[in-house]
């Protein structure tokens, strides 16, 4: 009798217990120019960056990679992208922010890396994550910050760091 309780109870236990990481990041340094193009590709410190980023991410369970339809966050995703080998999926948040979240909430079978823009990643953060993390937009300088959320029971935790 006591067998046939405790598998069951074992089992919701485990099922409860699942968390789910994302780190966060900007784009990785792009070029300079002087052309009048928002699509601007990444300068070469840019692509050791992205790099940087493949070697620090390899082996924490990403399964999934979110990035904006743009050239600077789709060549920071990339490395990783093919080390793994799984694909990038597109997110636009000028109309769709309140869908992505639900989306990636919903995630509960791996990491996932979300590349994104100084002025929209603490919006990203702070609606997942249902609390003020990150103030205000990023610095136009500020390259290598490493936002990780991580979610277990629904209950979210917020750190920042660098790579």
């Amino acid at each position: 009798m006591l067998k046939t309780l405790v598998l069951p109870v074992l089992l919701m236990v485990l099922v409860s217990c699942h968390t789910t990481t994302y780190y966060f990041v900007r784009h990785a340094e792009k070029q300079t120019t002087n052309t009048m193009t928002s699509d601007v590709p990444l300068s070469p410190a840019g692509e050791q960056h992205a790099i940087e980023l493949k070697d620090l991410l390899l082996d924490k369970g990403i399964h999934y990679i979110y990035s904006t339809n743009y050239s600077r966050t789709l060549s920071t995703a990339e490395p990783l992208r093919r080390a793994l080998g799984i694909t990038i999926r597109l997110y636009d948040t000028k109309d769709t922010l309140d869908r992505f979240i639900d989306e990636i909430r919903k995630i509960k079978d791996g990491s996932v890396l979300i590349v994104g823009h100084a002025n929209t990643l603490p919006a990203i953060i702070n609606r997942l994550t249902g609390r003020t993390c990150l103030n205000s937009n990023l610095p136009d300088s500020a390259y290598d910050n490493l936002f990780v959320v991580t979610k277990k029971n629904n209950q979210y935790q917020f750190e920042r760091k660098t790579y």
